[in-house]
C-alpha cells in the first residue's frame, strides 16, 4: 500500500505515469521542514521553507506552547522561509533577531494580544541544559501589533523585546499561527 510518504511512482489503470504521492503531498502541504538545530543558548530552532521568493519570518514560542506550532507551519501556504525558535528567556530571541533579520516576528502566547506596555524584566542568570549560561534582564518598550488583530492589550516580554529592535511583531495563540502568518504575508508586498 502506498502512503503520502512514498517516494515510488504508481501507474493507474489508464497506464500513464503519475508522480509520487510524496510530490502531491508536498504541493498541498505548504512549507517543508528543512532542518532542526540547537543554538548556543540551548534553544531549539527549526527551519521551514515555502515556495521560492518571499521573505524570512520568525515564530518565537516558549517551550510550553511550542508543540502545536510545527504542524501549523507545515500547513502554511506561502513563499519564503519561516524559522521557529523555541526559547526560554529573551536573550536567545534577541540573538535570533540579530542573526536572522526577519521581516517580522510572530510571538506565540496563551492568547492573542493587540498591543502591550513597556516591561521590565528582572536581571537573572539562566543556565540551560546543554547550552551556555547567560544573563538577561532590562527594560523593553511598549509594542503595537503589526496587523489589526483581535485581542486586548497585555504585557508580553517577548513582543517588547522584538519591538526594542524595531522589528514588526504580532502576538497570537498557538492554534492561530498559520492564519496570522498567511494574513501577514497577504498584507506584505511579495509576501505570499
Amino acid at each position: 500500500m502506498k502512503t503520502a510518504l512514498s517516494f515510488e511512482h504508481h501507474r493507474p489503470r489508464g497506464g500513464f505515469l503519475m508522480p509520487a504521492r510524496r510530490s502531491i503531498f508536498r504541493i498541498l502541504a505548504g512549507m517543508e521542514h528543512k532542518r532542526t538545530w540547537t543554538d548556543v543558548y540551548g534553544s531549539a530552532h527549526a527551519g521551514f521553507e515555502g515556495r521560492a521568493g518571499g521573505h524570512r519570518w520568525l515564530v518565537a514560542a516558549p517551550p510550553e506552547l511550542a508543540a502545536g506550532v510545527p504542524p501549523q507551519l507545515a500547513a502554511l501556504d506561502g513563499k519564503g522561509q519561516v524559522d521557529l525558535l523555541v526559547h526560554d528567556g529573551l536573550t536567545p530571541l534577541l540573538a535570533a533577531l540579530r542573526e536572522l533579520e526577519p521581516r517580522g516576528v510572530v510571538v506565540v502566547a496563551p492568547q492573542a494580544l493587540a498591543s502591550g506596555p513597556a516591561v521590565t524584566v528582572p536581571e537573572r542568570r539562566i543556565e540551560p541544559a546543554g547550552g551556555t549560561p547567560y544573563g538577561e534582564g532590562g527594560t523593553f518598550p511598549a509594542w503595537q501589533s503589526a496587523l489589526d488583530t483581535a485581542g486586548k492589550s497585555g504585557e508580553c516580554a517577548a513582543a517588547s523585546a522584538v519591538a526594542s529592535l524595531n522589528v514588526p511583531v504580532i502576538v497570537t495563540s498557538p492554534d492561530q499561527v498559520r492564519a496570522v502568518l498567511e494574513a501577514w504575508m497577504d498584507a506584505t508586498p511579495h509576501g505570499r
